[in-house]
């Protein structure tokens, strides 16, 4: 019997690759994405993407889309208060896993898994140890196209901001930078891929820093 799932989405290629996993599994019941928008600035924690883009990944990929929204600034106890209400909404509609992009950071997959405890919806890591330099291989490899639409300056250079994720991207990166970011050091929107129906147009506009990260603006791009 299929299990009723959601995917918690960032927007990003983790994500990305998440769902390609999980659209390939025959006892997934993919019921739509999830993900967490800042209410202030109305984009996509972190990635900094519009709300626009995201609805529109949501349509090309053919899912439903569920959009949280939290505050800005947004401390621990509001954020475990409203995911905790969007659970409770979750097990309404009868869904019995979330699925998560997470590759290795420990601390991250205990917190989901304490905050889901007790629940009767289940945390799931896909994509969970598979090493890093392999993972981004196989997502290049793959078709996945993604652009580069945040980064930590004390991790990475402002030069890598708004470029695409590519075999390049990969091979210009300084030692010691992980090649899929997971330690925070980039985030990225993806635009076109073996799990979209058809790529999404996309422009690149202003470059912003703002909380000690680097951002740009991505927006559609009407021919």
């Amino acid at each position: 019997m299929k299990r009723r799932t959601l995917l918690s989405w960032s927007s990003g290629k983790d994500s990305a690759w998440t769902l390609y996993q999980l659209q390939a599994d025959p006892e997934i019941d993919l019921r739509g994405l999830f993900c967490t928008v800042n209410s202030k600035f109305n984009r996509v924690a972190m990635h900094a993407v519009r709300l626009e883009l995201l609805e529109q990944q949501a349509e090309h990929l053919g899912l439903p889309l569920q959009v949280i929204e939290i505050p800005y600034p947004c401390s621990n106890e509001q954020y475990a208060e409203i995911m905790a209400h969007f659970v409770e909404g979750a097990k309404d509609e009868k869904i019995e896993q979330f699925a998560f992009g997470d590759l290795f950071l420990e601390d991250i997959r205990s917190y989901r898994e304490e905050k889901l405890a007790g629940t009767g919806i289940t945390p799931v890591f896909p994509i969970w140890g598979i090493p890093t330099d392999r993972l981004a291989q196989e997502m290049v490899s793959s078709g996945m196209r993604a652009v580069i639409t945040c980064v930590d300056p004390k991790q990475l250079p402002e030069e890598f901001i708004g470029r695409e994720y590519n075999q390049e991207f990969l091979d210009d990166l300084p030692a010691g930078v992980d090649p899929c970011g997971e330690n925070g050091e980039f985030h990225s929107f993806v635009f076109a891929g073996p799990m979209f129906r058809q790529p999404i147009q996309i422009a690149l506009g202003e470059i912003v820093h703002r909380d000690g990260f680097i951002f740009i603006d991505v927006t559609k791009n009407n021919p």
